[in-house]
């Protein structure tokens, strides 16, 4: 297989990851294991990618997957967030949008694990 599939069925993958790239766009940095942010981090430049188009079937094509929440205090969505704040600041980058730094164990089962953050 091409990618991992972290002892979950495919509809709790898709879901786990809808999930963890919201929580990305909105907080601009998460932590999670080491195995789940190396596979977010494909997706997440995928997102960014379509948000640099910036065109509506894109914004569709975001919309489908990133889930619908209040991301800021004025009232936007993680989508808009997404279109109007991130995808401007890196309109000049072709690519490498998250950077993932290791942190050590987690202390109940030694998983390890990392924080998965946008650069800037």
């Amino acid at each position: 297989m091409a990618y991992r599939k972290l002892g979950r069925r495919s509809a709790a993958r898709k879901a786990l990851f809808r999930d963890l790239v919201t929580d990305l766009i909105i907080n601009e940095r998460i932590e999670t294991t080491e195995m789940k942010a190396k596979e977010l981090r494909s997706i997440a430049d995928k997102m960014v990618t379509l948000a640099k188009r910036g065109d509506l079937h894109a914004r569709r094509q975001v919309a489908a997957f990133v889930r619908n929440e209040v991301a800021t205090e004025e009232g936007k969505t993680a989508v808009q967030k997404l279109f109007d704040d991130i995808a401007p600041r890196y309109a000049e980058r072709n690519g490498g949008y998250t950077r993932i730094l290791k942190i050590g164990p987690r202390r109940g089962d030694a998983a390890p694990m990392a924080f998965i953050e946008l650069v800037e």
